[in-house]
């Protein structure tokens, strides 16, 4: 496959003429350097992380909405070798803080609500993709510190051996006698969604989550909220798992490698929420132009495709993707009572308290 550059001879958008690699407000006493990467052209970083080598990520394994064929594709054209280390978005960022100039990361994939996070704490480098303007603006920082390269929506997945009535809704789960689990809420950006999505079905958004938390106060008053933090293929396995919420491409992802004819996944009549996971990249970076080489890959026409192909839907939808990968993917009209996040911000400090209003309002209700 031929990786085809987008306006090839266009020069690069970085977020600010320069970009700062030494510590900026930091406890180090290391001396501060600046490199002007804002008149590169898209050859010259190709033909700088080809020199380079190597990308190496946290937060991107292999079996994560197909990682992996991004991953052989860099290596195949430039050359890149590739090593993740996977963690959650908070870790991704205590990484990139606590090694500050002596980093050993590249790029890191988050949570949308961490994006905001990560740039606050300084260990962003911004760069903007020559496909920046077909990225919606509630999916990018104006400055280029973090950009959303797949978006997911909250779904339900059904085992279908172990539930008759398939939940197509949320009031089908209050109604009906389902174990729903949801996975951690104190710590996991997956669950703190799941939140948020009930909210949005029951009148609420990012500012307010009370309706949410009173739905899932309400499932586990009557003994119907697993507690159980088992979202995943072994869970599946050994029948843990009867109802889950998840991202769409987990879910799809997962009844892939298990059995597709056993599950039965859905996007809530009431609504969802829309949200993603952004790439940042490391302010110091060992391999600071493979970094940017590996987001203008992953926004690229093959690179959206490559995450389609792990069941995660493409932040861009000029993109056509073949038509054995949308056919694996949920019908569209499922989503149209979906809707993205727009408040980063507001998001950000309702996430904050989540953890903390749930054990409050929701777990001590668990039977």
């Amino acid at each position: 496959m031929t990786f085809k550059w987008k306006n090839m001879l266009q020069s690069v958008i970085l977020g600010g003429s320069l970009i700062t690699l030494a510590a900026c407000g930091s406890e180090t006493n290391a001396t501060e350097e600046t490199a002007d990467y804002s008149n590169l052209t898209l050859e010259e970083i190709e033909e700088k992380a080809t020199e380079e080598g190597e990308v190496n990520s946290v937060g991107m394994p292999d079996t994560w909405a197909n990682w992996q064929g991004t991953w052989e594709d860099l290596k195949e054209q430039y050359g890149l070798d590739h090593v993740d280390t996977d963690m959650s978005s908070a870790e991704e960022i205590a990484k990139m803080e606590s090694e500050g100039e002596n980093a050993t990361t590249d790029i890191g994939d988050v949570g949308i609500s961490f994006g905001p996070i990560a740039k606050e704490k300084g260990v962003t480098m911004p760069y903007k993709t020559s496909y920046w303007e077909d990225i919606p603006d509630w999916a990018k920082d104006d400055e280029g510190h973090w950009v959303v390269g797949y978006q997911g929506t909250i779904a339900f997945i059904v085992d279908k051996n172990q539930v008759d009535d398939i939940p197509t809704s949320w009031q089908d789960l209050l109604e009906g006698d389902y174990q729903v689990m949801i996975g951690d809420v104190t710590t996991g950006t997956q669950s703190q969604m799941a939140v948020l999505a009930a909210s949005i079905a029951y009148g609420g958004d990012e500012t307010n989550l009370q309706p949410g938390l009173d739905f899932f106060a309400e499932l586990a008053e009557k003994g119907n909220l697993s507690t159980a933090n088992n979202l995943s293929i072994a869970g599946m396995e050994t029948g843990e798992l009867k109802v889950g919420i998840m991202w769409d491409f987990n879910a799809l992802s997962y009844a892939d490698a298990v059995d597709p004819d056993q599950y039965e996944i859905v996007i809530p009549e009431e609504g969802s929420v829309i949200s993603g996971y952004a790439t940042i990249l490391n302010k110091y970076a060992p391999n600071p132009h493979a970094a940017m080489l590996t987001r203008e890959y992953i926004l690229s026409d093959e690179g959206q495709i490559n995450l389609a192909k792990g069941f995660a839907r493409p932040i861009r939808d000029n993109v056509d993707l073949p038509e054995e990968v949308q056919e694996q993917m949920i019908p569209l009209e499922q989503y149209k009572n979906a809707q993205p996040v727009e408040d980063h911000n507001a998001w950000e400090e309702t996430a904050k308290q989540l953890p903390q209003t749930w054990q409050k309002e929701v777990l001590i209700h668990v039977q």
